[in-house]
């Protein structure tokens, strides 16, 4: 209902706000101080096509989502690389993919992830601040442009919420390579397998590219991969914990037994645990706590580069056999 002096109340990011009738939402990003070219809004729970932004006109009662995203083209070229990889048709040298949360600064993760080497960034899809739409921004730090950034549903705890953070994350950078992540519970951070799988499918569906935080279990890897996901992230350890490779053996036979890139996402502490990783036959290993919560997060960038990259090439080599017994090294032939 349009009041007396000629405006209506909606309702911006969770704020009350009063605007003039007959505004659209492109006048209204302007008006807060946002370019509509780098934004993405849900209107009533439907999210709202860039395109139409200056012709859709709020409406009294209406509630609006803004968030801001970091797009990106598509990923270089790919370079010749004998031990390359590759994840729903894109190609990377780098097997290593680090977060952008926890760090002091984004001067310093931008650091982190020049020391680290990392091709891969993942980023949370969050509220634009609409009291201050000129604070610093991720983009001013990480070129999208040099740095594939993925869109991850961290924080949501069933389907929809993933479903629908993505579905903004796309409008908002137009990517469609994303991290899937449904949590079950907050003190361990597991995933919620049932809200997982049906989330990868309706995401594939729509012509997503998931790739999928997962408990380590083979089963439940080979029903990822049937529901279309891309890649399978199964936890070494709890998110955050530090405590290293819990599951070598489940990983392993998650790695034998899926035709997709495994990944281990989340429980890496320090620079041996992520060779024991890369040792199992992974594709590669994502962390973010690791680096940002190390005394040095740039010495410590570096160190999982040097270890991922070494864990690979003894993984390549292929480990000796295991013995019961001694075997010396020195031949017997010719002992005085």
């Amino acid at each position: 209902m349009t009041n007396p002096d000629g405006t209506i109340q909606i309702r911006v990011n969770g704020e009350h706000r009063r605007v003039v009738d007959g505004l659209t939402i492109a006048a209204l990003a302007e008006e807060l101080g946002l370019d509509p070219a780098k934004i993405a809004v849900e209107r009533n729970l439907e999210v709202v096509p860039r395109s139409t932004l200056g012709q859709v006109r709020v409406e009294d009662g209406d509630e609006l989502e803004i968030v801001h995203f970091v797009g990106g083209g598509d990923h270089a070229v790919a370079v010749a690389d004998d031990d390359s990889w590759t994840v729903a048709g894109r190609t990377f040298r780098s097997r290593l993919i680090v977060g952008t949360g926890k760090y002091k600064d984004f001067a310093q993760n931008a650091a982190a992830v020049e020391a680290s080497g990392a091709e891969i960034v993942t980023v949370a899809v969050r509220r634009v601040n609409i009291a201050d739409p000129k604070a610093p921004m991720l983009t001013d730090f990480i070129d999208p442009k040099k740095i594939t950034y993925l869109p991850n549903t961290a924080g949501c705890y069933t389907g929809e919420e993933a479903i629908r953070t993505l579905r903004l994350a796309r409008e908002a950078g137009g990517w469609d390579l994303v991290k899937l992540e449904v949590l079950g519970e907050a003190k361990t951070l597991y995933p919620d397998m049932v809200e997982t799988l049906r989330a990868t499918e309706i995401l594939a569906k729509e012509g997503f590219l998931p790739m999928v935080y997962c408990v380590d279990d083979p089963i439940a890897a080979k029903r990822l991969e049937d529901a279309g996901a891309v890649a399978i992230m199964p936890l070494g350890a709890p998110i955050g914990s530090g405590l290293g490779i819990q599951n070598k053996v489940t990983i392993r036979l998650i790695v034998e037994g899926t035709s997709l890139p495994v990944l281990v996402d989340a429980g890496v502490g320090t620079a041996s645990e992520a060779t024991v990783a890369m040792e199992l036959g992974c594709a590669g290993v994502l962390m973010n706590t690791a680096i940002a919560e190390a005394k040095n997060p740039l010495m410590m960038a570096r160190a999982m580069k040097l270890a991922v990259e070494s864990g690979r090439l003894a993984y390549r080599a292929g480990r000796m056999g295991r013995r019961m017994y001694a075997d010396p090294s020195s031949p017997l032939a010719g002992l005085i």
